[in-house]
């Protein structure tokens, strides 16, 4: 999944030149409650920043609440118009006072910073605190208060009384005994009281913070607070406690406040903010407020102005290491470079061209003294490699023949002429990118060394903001005003996938009925697309660490992750490039787990050892494969859209399959570059033409002007570094026109500077005499890498792991499926379509077994042939512990002679022993499902009385052993089998259902390549994967299968808008459209669908009429047991396949179907075909 949800991240976009930095104002609104206090704060930095540059503001100060976790964003946006961004937070102390808090100078930042991450790691008595947690006590806060401004917010009620503890030192306490030595006290009491116990402990509160409100009392109350303020030897500070940028902003800070409380807006009473007036108002009209009080207004500008922090004055360092010999880490790095190439890489010899590239990435390296970093990375992999867990870097590294050298990453860049400036740029000046993948089930432990060699204090990971999708902010909106569970799930139902920002209310009204001339509706949607895109949490990131020389935590707030010993920085990674802080990735990849457990297992069972860089290159019966389309399971391109394009494509060599890895993304899409580059690569093949590459007029540059950079993919751009060069060299791109098109690159949606870049590059191409055409596919490519697009050194890196996947699947079937089993979940195929491959490609399939099974899937001999035996990971509702227990016994004692046996000797629960015996997992303790769950439920059922067992099983086993079950049905056995191992090895859940679909007319999925072409079909099967890639223009994928195989469907806009309930509900389809197909693929235009979930009730050999649910049900269906309005293709009014091949007639579903899927008994169905048909694997 993208970064930070996949939610754009907010910008300003302006061109600095056009803006004039504002004049200096009489006042400065402090402690301004961005939407980064969750729940709280209804506007974003950028609504923030932009609507107090149109007020007139010069400088504005960002306090959130015991966080810092938006002041970067306001510190970049605030910059981009000229203002002064104020850094400080909101101390909220566990004592309920409150203070604004503004950091004088970097020290002081540092002791604010600390002062967080010790209430966010720790609780006041020391243990782990809990995540999103944070509590400071008044002590801990004076102890940081040295050079931070603080200004005492007091509460709204100002007779409240609190309870603190102040040293014992603060006054003199007449009431202390003689000979008493306390270091603290607790005193109790109102404002008035504890203010000059608090003005003593904190020196540098200097202000009380008051607002004018219009509550009704606001005179009163700030002619109070002045005079208890002068009393002390302090002032009042005028701020309009700002929780959002205008008023139109209340409704929704209401819904925010409801939601953090757990209640609802008509409930939440005193909760709520009594009118719309904490918005951020204009300079003028805070003066007007506080005419009265001059020096309160003063006191705000006094204030911003003596808090001259900026956050440019980070400076970032990174670690430091001594090495042997005290040379110095550049010297280090060179040798570790020149050793891997020699000994390692190249021990044939090193090429002259390998030479002198690592010479000049060595220079540069130094010059921008990043080799500490190099050698960091190189740290982390080999401690990696020395544990057996594999790795390999990624991403622009890959450019970097130095990463080569050091084994960070495995793809030759002088083999692929990838380029280095992708990697490093003098003028950018930016820090490297390197990511580097391990093992998913293994790569904690590469960050725990991480944390033990660097120190918690010293490491921590990036966070991550998980913003409200539209389903959660349906729902939580939804029910803060008010709406019922069943109206919010309702809603909520009309959103496909996780993403976007609206709720659209034709879908609401079609699907839901609910009248939306409603009022209440109305606003309740209105909030909702308020609330969507708001962040809700921070969470950790997927592995970007940030590593100091100095402590982290001077330099950002640290707080505990909801994993035991995981702790993560309040900032981003767009935080950390906007601050030039480097990074390092340790990232998760489950294809890397899968390809070690088959390595191992062809060690054990192949007697062949292999490493990932050992498998053989270039096997022609590899590329054999992929050109079938045979690639599911294959790391990459087991998705629809890539199986589609390896017939097409037909991959015969490496540098293919780095094509084939970046071709089917946005920017080749969108960029329209996919047809030209199959057809120019088809000719090529055939031998027919050759291609000719786009040239500029002759009088503006030679006609091989882009050979350099289109040659090997035939003169079609493909790759993002291709459309970076192309900017450069045909539309004459400055070095630094470029770096604002490279950064621009992954935020056109967010940040709309589309029209900017394109006029400049189009609009030069042309005027260099180039085809429009191609000018506008090269900036429509761009565009698409906006969206998500490969660099080519990625794509190289990734096509290795392409190549070793497939060369495992194509020679090693039964161990490529056994390790991608143990390795779930991962890919896009559930377990069942796993098992349904490797049967296809010869291997047998054994069931999970008490006594022939380990917790993972394993290989054993069957007839001299390698067989893939069923782990007990694969029976639901069964832990990993109960089947340590049994496996250890097993081990130790052998076999167990029954489930009485099991049940003595592995001392496990008697439920985990019925888990065992409804996954049909007794078989060699020869009893059928049936018996074992009569046995079994015994085992619940009777007490555990070992004295009484003997004479019970004397007087009780003969009859007992007598019991005669009969024998349960197949339609039944393949149930149960879903219900507890989400896959059957007995039979495929359509093939019950097939007698009648033949007698309907339905195509199996084996047959629609003997249909002709174009003709109409009607299809049925469950569904397995939903898929609308944001490059597909609104066409939907969706996967059936039958007990033949798959069937793909395309859906198009239409239909899918159409029918969106069976789209996004069904579980099975009925279908009917036009079968295609090209080369290898095949797959169906649907034209007409139906949710044939319903179906699943009729599993039985016998296909029973009746559905097995109540019989009152069944007899006497309800009300809301009617067939929703379809097209009818009967009538054949504006059916477009009138005098297609002939099929039979398409028949109404019968009653009792709803569009929407499955909906309980009440519909007609039974509660177990929920589990029937595992839930299919969506991608949005």
């Amino acid at each position: 999944m993208p970064e930070n949800e996949g939610v754009p991240r907010r910008t300003l976009c302006v061109d600095p030149g056009r803006i004039t930095a504002p004049e200096r104002a009489p006042f400065v609104e402090l402690g301004l409650v961005s939407c980064f206090t969750f729940l709280r704060g209804a506007s974003d930095t950028v609504d923030l920043v932009k609507t107090a540059y149109q007020r007139g503001y010069d400088a504005i100060g960002i306090a959130d609440a015991n966080t810092m976790a938006g002041v970067v964003r306001i510190h970049t946006e605030a910059k981009k118009l000229k203002l002064r961004p104020i850094i400080g937070c909101r101390i909220e102390t566990v004592e309920g006072l409150s203070f604004l808090a503004y950091p004088r100078d970097r020290v002081a930042y540092g002791r604010l910073c600390r002062l967080i991450s010790a209430g966010r790691r720790a609780t006041l008595d020391d243990e782990w605190q809990e995540k999103g947690v944070c509590e400071i006590n008044l002590a801990m806060l004076a102890e940081h208060s040295e050079g931070v401004h603080l200004i005492l917010i007091p509460p709204p009620d100002l007779e409240a009384q609190f309870t603190i503890a102040v040293p014992s030192t603060v006054v003199p306490f007449t009431s202390r005994g003689q000979g008493e030595d306390f270091e603290r006290i607790e005193l109790s009491g109102s404002l008035d009281h504890l203010l000059p116990h608090l003005a003593v402990q904190f020196p540098t509160l200097r202000h009380i913070a008051a607002s004018f409100l219009h509550l009704g009392d606001d005179i009163a109350r700030i002619e109070r607070l002045d005079a208890l303020a002068q009393m002390r030897g302090l002032s009042i500070l005028a701020t309009n406690d700002v929780h959002y940028a205008t008023p139109d902003k209340r409704p929704l800070q209401d819904v925010m406040t409801a939601i953090r409380y757990k209640t609802t807006v008509a409930r939440a009473g005193p909760l709520l903010h009594g009118n719309a007036e904490r918005y951020l108002k204009p300079p003028e009209t805070m003066v007007r407020l506080f005419e009265r009080w001059p020096h309160a207004i003063a006191a705000a500008r006094a204030v911003a102005d003596a808090c001259t922090f900026s956050l440019d004055e980070l400076q970032y360092e990174y670690p430091q290491e001594a090495y042997s010999g005290g040379i110095s880490p550049q010297r280090h790095l060179e040798n570790q470079v020149w050793k891997g190439a020699k000994e390692w890489r190249y021990p044939k010899g090193l090429p002259s061209n390998v030479r002198k590239t690592l010479e000049r990435e060595l220079a540069l390296i130094a010059e921008l003294d990043l080799a500490r970093y190099f050698l960091t990375i190189k740290d982390i992999v080999d401690y990696a490699r020395g544990r057996d867990i594999l790795c390999q870097g990624r991403g622009s590294a890959a450019n970097s023949a130095v990463c080569f050298c050091l084994g960070i990453t495995s793809v030759d860049p002088a083999r692929h002429q990838l380029l280095f400036d992708r990697f490093i740029s003098k003028e950018r000046r930016e820090p490297p990118d390197i990511d580097v993948d391990f093992e998913h089930e293994r790569r904690e432990e590469v960050i725990q060394h991480i944390y033990e060699h660097y120190g918690r204090d010293r490491a921590g990971l990036c966070a991550t903001v998980i913003h409200y999708r539209p389903r959660m902010a349906v729902r939580e909106v939804g029910k803060a005003m008010g709406l019922t569970e069943d109206v919010t799930a309702l809603l909520a139902r009309t959103v496909w996938g996780g993403h976007g920002r609206t709720i659209d209310p034709e879908h609401v009204r079609r699907e839901t009925g609910l009248d939306l001339t409603d009022p209440h509706l109305r606003r309740v949607l209105a909030l909702t697309e308020q609330m969507i895109g708001m962040p809700r949490h921070l969470s950790q990131h997927v592995g970007g660490f940030i590593l100091t020389d100095g402590p982290l935590t001077e330099t950002v707030p640290i707080g505990n992750g909801a994993m035991p010993e995981r702790s993560f920085i309040e900032w981003d990674k767009d935080d950390i490039d906007e601050l030039g802080i480097m990074k390092v990735d340790v990232l998760a990849l489950g294809m890397l787990t899968c390809i070690r457990k088959c390595l191992h297992l062809l060690r054990d069972h192949h007697d062949r050892e292999l490493g990932l860089a050992d498998v053989p290159a270039e096997d022609s019966a590899v590329y054999d494969m992929l050109c079938k389309g045979d690639s599911l399971g294959v790391f990459q391109v087991e998705s629809r859209a890539q199986m589609n394009m390896l017939p097409r494509l037909r991959p015969r060599e490496f540098y293919d399959l780095v094509v084939q890895v970046a071709i089917v993304r946005p920017g080749p899409i969108q960029g329209d570059m996919v047809h030209p580059y199959l057809k120019q690569r088809r000719l090529k093949r055939e031998g027919k033409t050759d291609f000719t590459l786009p040239s500029p007029a002759p009088e503006h540059g030679p006609p091989d002007e882009l050979s350099s950079i289109l040659r090997r993919t035939y003169g079609v751009p493909i790759f993002q570094e291709q459309a970076m060069k192309i900017a450069l060299d045909a539309a004459k791109f400055s070095p630094e026109e470029a770096n604002q098109l490279r950064k621009a690159m992954a935020t056109f949606r967010s940040r709309g500077m589309v029209n900017e870049h394109q006029d400049k590059m189009v609009g030069r191409m042309i005027a260099r005499g180039y085809d429009p055409v191609f000018a506008e596919r090269c900036f429509n490519q761009i565009k698409g890498f906006g969206e998500y697009g490969f660099p080519e050194s990625h794509a190289a890196s990734f096509a290795h792991l392409v190549y070793v996947s497939s060369w495992l699947k194509c020679h090693y079937p039964a161990a490529f499926a056994c390790g991608l089993l143990n390795s779930q979940p991962m890919g896009f195929y559930a377990p069942a379509q796993i098992v349904r491959d490797a049967r296809e490609h010869g291997v047998e399939v054994l069931p999970p077994d008490v006594n022939l099974s380990n917790w993972d899937c394993t290989l054993e001999k069957v007839d001299g042939a390698v067989a893939l035996r069923l782990g007990l990971r694969q029976i639901d509702g069964l832990p990993e512990g109960a089947a340590a227990e049994l496996m250890r016994e097993r081990q130790a004692r052998g076999p167990y002679r029954d489930l009485h046996d099991l049940h003595d000797r592995a001392r496990i629960q008697a439920s985990y022993i019925e888990r065992l015996a409804s996954a049909d997992a007794c078989g060699s303790l020869g009893l059928s499902r049936r018996q074992a769950l009569w046995d079994a439920r015994s085992l619940v059922t009777a007490p555990d009385l070992p004295l009484f067992r003997a004479a019970a099983e004397r007087d009780e086993g003969a009859e007992r052993r007598a019991t005669m079950l009969p024998v349960m049905p197949l339609s039944e056995e393949v149930v149960a089998d879903y219900q507890t191992t989400r896959l059957s090895l007995k039979a495929h859940p359509m093939s019950f259902l097939r007698e009648e679909l033949d007698g309907r007319g339905f195509v199996r999925a084996s047959d629609l390549r003997s249909r002709k072409f174009r003709s109409v079909v009607q299809v049925a099967g469950v569904v397995l994967i939903r898929q609308q890639p944001g490059s597909a223009k609104g066409v939907c994928f969706i996967t059936l299968e039958d007990e033949t195989g798959v069937v793909n469907l395309v859906v198009w806009p239409d239909v899918k808008e159409r029918q969106r309930k069976v789209v996004m509900g069904a579980r099975m389809m009925e279908v009917r459209g036009r079968v295609e197909y090209d080369d290898e693929v095949i797959h169906v235009i649907a034209h007409q669908m139906t949710d044939a979930t319903h179906q699943l009730s009729k599993l039985s050999d016998d296909l029973l009429q009746a559905p097995l649910a109540r019989a009152d049900h069944v007899k006497n269906p309800l009300p809301g047991n009617k067939v929703n309005p379809r097209d009818n293709l009967r009538e054949g009014a504006d059916d477009p396949y009138t005098g297609a091949q002939p099929v039979e007639p398409w028949q109404e579903p019968p009653p009792g179907n709803r569009d929407c899927g499955y909906h309980g008994p009440q519909g007609g169905g039974h509660p177990r075909n929920v589990r029937v048909i595992p839930k299919s694997r969506d991608f949005h």
